[in-house]
């Protein structure tokens, strides 16, 4: 029994796995857009918008495979994840400046509503771990 209770301790809870998988894969895909874009710069207006969304997104493409790993409690996560939601939400601003015209095409309208499915999904995972870490679930430290 104590092993089971012990295993069970050191891994993620579901939620943050299915998350996280949610969070990376929406990342993949506003990389590999915004990419394109700004190799086919002649085609399409690149900004500075979409150098940043091309940073963050190539950010927690790199992170998140190592947040999978990272992190046995959710509580040593929850710093991580609130700084990837701000970062995230200026994404989602960034893309609705650039891309929420009627002229922007299928593929900018893409990054804007991806960049926003990961961002809400960081922020529940910031909900989550908030209330999983520290409302007695899982502490790890004594309390006093």
């Amino acid at each position: 029994m104590a092993l089971t209770n012990t295993s069970s301790r050191f891994t993620l809870p579901h939620f943050f796995l299915v998350s996280n998988a949610i969070i990376w894969i929406s990342a993949v895909i506003v990389m590999g857009i915004v990419s394109y874009f700004i190799s086919e710069s002649e085609s399409y207006y690149v900004s500075n918008h979409a150098i940043y969304e091309e940073v963050i997104s190539v950010l927690t493409v790199a992170f998140f495979l190592i947040s999978f790993f990272l992190g046995k409690y959710p509580g040593y996560v929850l710093v991580f994840n609130i700084i990837f939601s701000y970062l995230w939400l200026v994404v989602v601003v960034f893309a609705a400046e650039d891309w929420s015209s009627d002229y922007a095409s299928s593929l900018g309208h893409t990054v804007e509503a991806f960049s926003f499915i990961a961002f809400f999904f960081l922020f529940f995972n910031v909900v989550f771990d908030w209330h999983f870490g520290y409302r007695g679930h899982a502490r790890t430290t004594s309390a006093v």
